[in-house]
Formats: structure tokens, sequence, C-alpha cells
């Protein structure tokens, strides 16, 4: 019975030796295929398929894309293949266990990482956050291929998103795209973020922001709000000193108000660059002047069908809060400073004008 006993015994502690020799084995196995290998930037940026490059010169960081709709299978390989995890295999027992999904995106991954910290990044969705900045006086177009080469989202995407109705009247725009009311700052988006999220974003700031400048302008009826967003984008495109602007704005009022030609070249530009798609012109002509287009205030009195660009602060102040003056003209005096010369009457305006080209160089 004794000897029975001792041999039980016996099997019992070499099954339990067995599984710590396992155990041990298993941990050392895991322990080894979750470090990090060691990288090769260069061998990996030559490998065909990788959505994945160097961002800094010593290779510590690299960004790695997670496409829309791939299985944590197929990422797997690729992070193996690029050298950032030992094992693919390993990988994909560890997604068993932990079975939270990668999320698609852009990340940073910061070289050397663990197997674990890589999928803990990926399944949580820290995402490089992008940063681009609008500037004032851009328009929709400027600002689609800005959010492309920036690699925030498609140039044809964004526009697609400006011009949809849903989005649309979920601001209560009374146009067909979403032009003037994009607010030109600066924001950070995740490569890669649908275009419809980055229109909700700016159209949300520059909602804030008016409300910021007037509480007055925030409860607007939506058609007079887009009159005013149409004067201060004309506003936008037209100064260059920004204490000028307010003066601008109530000249096209003055003009507005006596049922008299705006003649503002911006939005004769506005007709030439973005509805003909032609190059920014560095000169208007005469014939640019003749164009029969509803946004030509040289042809057509009123304000144009819509904004031309987006306003930042200065014009949409201005266009809030325009300086009262008896002013119906101004003209280009200072090329250097960017000053004008307003004026009251026709005759004013005209030998401004050749007092600016007498006192050219």
């Amino acid at each position: 019975m004794r000897r029975f006993i001792k041999k039980i015994i016996g099997f019992i502690a070499f099954l339990i030796g067995l599984a710590l020799v396992f155990g041990f084995t298993a941990v050392a196995a895991f322990s080894h295929f979750n470090s990090a290998p060691e990288f090769a930037p260069e061998a990996a940026s030559r490998m065909d398929g990788l959505a994945i490059e160097t961002v800094d010169g010593t290779g510590n960081t690299v960004r790695f894309d997670v496409r829309r709709g791939e299985s944590a299978r197929s990422v797997g390989r690729r992070l193996a293949d690029a050298g950032l995890i030992r094992n693919e295999f390993a990988w994909n027992l560890y997604c068993r266990y932990n079975n939270e999904p990668v999320k698609a995106g852009s990340y940073l991954i910061e070289i050397p990482s663990t197997l674990i910290a890589i999928h803990a990044l990926l399944a949580e969705g820290r995402q490089e956050l992008v940063r681009v900045t609008i500037p004032e006086g851009f328009t929709l177009k400027k600002m689609a291929r800005l959010l492309e080469n920036a690699g925030i989202c498609p140039a044809d995407d964004f526009l697609a998103a400006t011009a949809t109705p849903e989005i649309i009247s979920r601001y209560r725009i009374p146009g067909t795209s979403m032009e003037g009311y994009l607010y030109p700052d600066t924001y950070l988006f995740p490569a890669g973020y649908p275009a419809e999220r980055v229109v909700a974003a700016m159209a949300d700031t520059f909602f804030s922001r008016l409300g910021a400048f007037s509480e007055r302008a925030a409860a607007m009826p939506p058609n007079e709000l887009y009159r005013l967003v149409t004067l201060a984008s004309i506003v936008e495109r037209e100064y260059r000193v920004p204490d000028e602007a307010p003066v601008m704005a109530g000249v096209f009022l003055n003009r507005l108000g006596i049922n008299m030609r705006l003649e503002s070249c911006a939005t004769v530009e506005y007709i030439i660059t973005e509805i003909q798609g032609k190059p920014h012109p560095d000169r208007i002509f005469y014939a640019d002047l003749e164009i029969r287009n509803p946004f030509n205030t040289y042809m057509y009195p009123g304000l144009p069908p819509g904004p031309i660009s987006a306003p930042g602060a200065v014009a949409l102040r201005a266009a809030l809060y325009p300086e009262n003056t008896n002013y119906l003209y101004f003209r280009l005096i200072n090329q250097r400073d960017g000053r004008h010369y307003f004026s009251r009457t026709h005759d004013e305006h005209i030998s401004a004008g050749a007092l600016y080209v007498k006192g050219s160089p």
C-alpha cells in the first residue's frame, strides 16, 4: 500500500513538475515573443503593401495604418512583416485571449514596443492626431486640398460632405454648400478621419465663435445670417489691414442701401478660380469684369448668391459692427502696407487712383 501511495505521490510530483516546466516554458516563450524585436526601419520602408513610414530620423517612431475593415490577423501579419512584432502566431494567440478588436486609423508606434503595448494602442484607438491650419479666406476647394495633403480625408469626400443636404439642413444654411460656414482655425484630426465629422467639427467651431462675437448674430434667422456671412466673406478677401475691415463693410452696406453694384474684385476672382477652375489671376482684366455669372458683382447689383470664402474673426466682426461712414469707394494706395483710400465720390476715387499711379516707383 505504501509503495502504491509513493507511486501516486511520485506521479503527482511528476505532473506538477511537468506543469511547472511547461508553465515556465510558456511564460518564457511568450515573454520572448512579447518583447520588441530588433527593428530595421530601412528594410521595413522597402516592403510593399505596408502603410508604414519612419517619422523621425532615428527610426524610434513609426506610423502604422490599420485599414478600415481589416482583420486582427491581417494586422498581425503586417506588423510581423514590418518587424514591429516577433511573431504573427503569438499575435493571433494574444488576440484570442484579449478579444478586444483593433480599430481602424493611423497610429504612432514607439520603437521598441512590446506586442501587448501595440495591441493596447490599436485596440484603444489612440490614433495619431494631425495638426492642420485652415487660413482665413480659404474656399471649400482649397480646404479640401489642404486636408487631403495632410492625410486627414480625401478632397472629394470633403467636398461631397460640404454639399450633403443632411449636413446643410442640420446647420440651417439656406444654400447649397457649407461655403463660408467652416471656421478658419487650427484643428487636430486623426489621419483618415471621416469627412462628415471634419465638416461638422469646423461648422460647430464657426457657430461657437459666432456666438462668442455676438449674441445677436447667434440668434439671427438663417437668411439674415446667410447675408451677413456672405458680406463677411467678401470683406475677408478685400481687407489687408484689420482696422480697415469695418470701413469696407460700411462701404459695401452703403452701396447695397442705394442699389449700387458692389464691384468687388474678390467675387470675380472667385468665379475664375472656384467656378471656372482656372489658376488664381495676378491681375483682373476688363474682360473678366464682364463674365456673366451671378457672383460677378461688377455686373449684378446686390450680394452674390452666397459666401465666397471662409471669413475669420476680423471679417465677421466687421460685418457685425460696420463703421458708419458716407464712403462709397475704396482703392489700394499702398501696396506694401495694404492701405486703402476711402472716398465719397467717384471723382475722389479716380483722383486717388491717379495719385497712387504717380507715386509708384
